[in-house]
């Protein structure tokens, strides 16, 4: 890691800022170093230039830090207080002081990390109705926010290609590295041509009125729930990101929630802004533009990747995230929806493949563990061991589980949403019928059967009850399970993809991707 700049490792010493705080914490993006600083944070610009964006003199820093704070009170006025020079004195560094500014930073209020969308996403605590409220706001935003013939300019082939071409071109020194050989063609192949096939419904959208000056980088860590909802952090440093078709902004959260493998969310966010703008071409466009956001993000982690301020030890997460959203924007080329159905003995790793999955392709988790629980109304993670076939798991529950989680998927699948059943489905019969439905609802099917050995599931079975579980599996049922498993035999050897879960879960989750036929 470099060494960080003297200003930043003096601003990391509490006694630097007006009312010292307890502590103070950094946070870094490829372009900013932001300040933590007990109620209050100070964004620091890097001065670099990465193509998109230009902070390399001071007076550029100073103009572009006015600019933020202008920008962001359209959303979060409540958050964006100050520009402030950082002025030396002596040997110390201070924002606000008098003197000549050898700095500039935009000071905020700190929003609570608990309202954060993406604190509270991993918990479950995000719901239909508040995203439901976050629509009306930014229809109501998109309605007020400026237009005209310069902004609408921004919405033409020709300006988009621009943006698209500029991303492969930046992309391509990584290939190989974050992004497949493969999936830089398909992509690739697949924007250009949905680009000429879409003029016309391109053009109809700058007539609309469609074109606007946006938030730009509308993904759940720039949404905070906090009393009202403040949507802060839009780009300032290059117009033209900003300046887009509204259905590009929608895509972009829409894009955001599918990467937490929450595609549920994601399509019910759509719908309530298409409800609340009445903008109902947007759906034509949701998958290009989805895909184009992910690539964006995609993008970006190539540049953190290369970020010589972020410590080794964080590449490999960098690295790793990266890659997901390039297998996500690759996902987006997909032009029917899928169902997957997960096959295996309890303590397999069923689930957390099906989780992984879901993140890195924006599908839907139906889980037979929280159907089942759900309609016996017992709290997820209250333990039931009823004994194999008994219970909770008897045929009737069974069958009940099973007929719920296809008629979930059926609703989804309908609405071009891709499903992963996660459930044993160690019968052939119940394989069947997902296959039967994925069929009526001209949906592709795809097969994971997860595989581990014996002494592997009983090691993992000891653990899981340990800890607090939705699933109830443990080790009494793997022996009438394996005596009743019904090998897989429904689907051609292209269709299914039998899984070793002793490897790492991105590796795994990897190999299922490459197997699956986009």
């Amino acid at each position: 890691m470099a060494e960080l700049p003297e200003l930043i490792q003096a601003l990391l010493n509490p006694r630097s800022y007006p009312t010292p705080p307890d502590k103070v914490e950094l946070v870094q993006t490829q372009m900013s170093f932001v300040l933590i600083a007990g109620d209050f944070v100070y964004k620091i610009k890097k001065p670099v230039n990465l193509g998109y964006l230009d902070y390399t003199t001071l007076e550029k820093r100073r103009a572009l830090c006015q600019k933020e704070l202008e920008l962001n009170r359209r959303l979060c006025p409540e958050a964006y207080l100050d520009v402030l020079p950082i002025v030396k004195q002596g040997n110390n560094f201070v924002p606000g002081g008098k003197g000549e500014a050898v700095e500039y930073t935009v000071k905020m209020r700190r929003l609570p990390r608990e309202g954060m969308m993406d604190f509270l996403l991993p918990q479950d605590k995000v719901t239909p109705e508040m995203l439901a409220g976050l629509a009306g706001k930014l229809a109501d935003f998109h309605r007020r926010a400026a237009t005209g013939a310069e902004i609408n300019r921004f919405g033409s082939i020709s300006a988009i290609k621009t943006n698209t071409d500029e991303n492969f071109t930046q992309v391509a020194p990584y290939i190989g590295k974050t992004i497949t050989p493969r999936q830089y063609e398909r992509i690739k192949d697949y924007t250009n041509r949905f680009l000429e096939d879409n003029a016309p419904l391109f053009e109809k959208r700058v007539a609309d009125g469609k074109i606007r000056d946006c938030h730009g980088d509308l993904h759940a860590a720039h949404i905070c729930f906090t009393g009202g909802i403040c949507i802060y952090d839009c780009i300032e440093f290059n117009d033209r990101f900003r300046y887009c078709d509204v259905a590009s902004e929608i895509a972009f959260l829409a894009m955001d929630l599918d990467h937490y493998g929450r595609a549920d969310l994601s399509a019910s966010f759509v719908n309530a802004y298409i409800k609340a703008s009445g903008d109902s071409d947007l759906k034509t466009l949701l998958g290009f533009y989805k895909g184009y956001r992910a690539y964006v993000r995609g993008k970006v982690g190539c540049f953190q990747f290369d970020d010589t301020h972020i410590s080794a030890a964080d590449k490999p997460k960098i690295l790793a995230n990266t890659k997901s959203y390039f297998d996500l924007a690759l996902a987006y080329t997909r032009t029917t929806p899928i169902l997957i159905i997960t096959v295996g003995l309890v303590g397999t790793g069923k689930s957390t493949l099906a989780q992984n999955l879901a993140k890195r392709q924006g599908m839907v988790v139906v889980s037979s563990d929280v159907t089942r629980k759900r309609l016996a109304n017992i709290p997820l993670t209250e333990r039931h061991y009823d004994e194999f076939a008994h219970g909770l798991y008897s045929a009737e529950s069974t069958r009940r589980t099973y007929d719920e989680m296809f008629t979930q998927a059926r609703a989804l699948l309908k609405e071009g949403i891709s499903v992963i059943l996660d459930a044993s489905f160690i019968k052939s019969a119940e394989r069947r019928t997902a296959r039967d439905l994925a069929t009526e609802i001209d949906a592709d099917f795809f097969i994971v059967e997860c595989v581990l050995s014996e002494t592997a599931i009983k090691e993992r079975l000891a653990q899981r009850r340990r800890k607090s579980s939705i699933s109830d599996g443990r080790l009494e049922i793997l022996a009438p399970q394996q005596e009743r498993f019904e090998p897989v035999q429904e689907v051609p050897p292209e269709h299914h993809s039998k899984i070793d879960t002793s490897l790492p879960p991105e590796e795994t989750t990897g190999k299922v991707i490459e197997s699956l036929s986009i």
